[in-house]
């Protein structure tokens, strides 16, 4: 069996991988003002979709970003595990965000919009990124 030959969509496979490591570098930064300064946020941690405090938010979203960025590595070395576990993450960083959407609602609909995509991309044409590692041509 012949393995597939990559395709122009590789290109949203590297943008889901490079994307996934700078929204992970931004999911830490996040976590660290959620540690260090909550008052940054529009509401109090009590009319959060789910009400803990910030400071558990910040931990959350601080090793959350450093898995993500890990998981945007693999993918761009064309790993199968990354690109399984940077579709969960991608989901579970989504639905995290939906519960963030209330402390700061831009940057968590930015947040899910791209992890739709990021989804879609490793979903779809992630195999692609496998043959493109592999030095095949078009």
């Amino acid at each position: 069996m012949e393995a597939p030959q990559p395709t122009g969509w590789v290109g949203w496979v590297a943008l889901a991988g490079i994307g996934m490591m700078i929204l992970g570098c931004f999911q830490a930064f996040m976590g660290l003002v959620g540690i260090f300064n909550t008052d940054f946020y529009v509401v109090t941690a009590n009319n959060l979709a789910i009400p803990v405090n910030y400071t558990f938010w910040g931990w959350f979203h601080l090793v959350m970003g450093v898995v993500v960025f890990l998981a945007g590595v693999a993918v761009m070395t064309g790993k199968t595990w990354g690109r399984v576990v940077g579709i969960t993450l991608a989901a579970l960083q989504a639905l995290v965000n939906f519960a963030w959407l209330p402390a700061y609602p831009v940057w968590s609909t930015i947040v899910i919009v791209f992890d739709v995509l990021v989804i879609y991309a490793l979903a779809v044409h992630g195999r692609e990124m496998k043959a493109f590692d592999r030095g095949a041509v078009p």
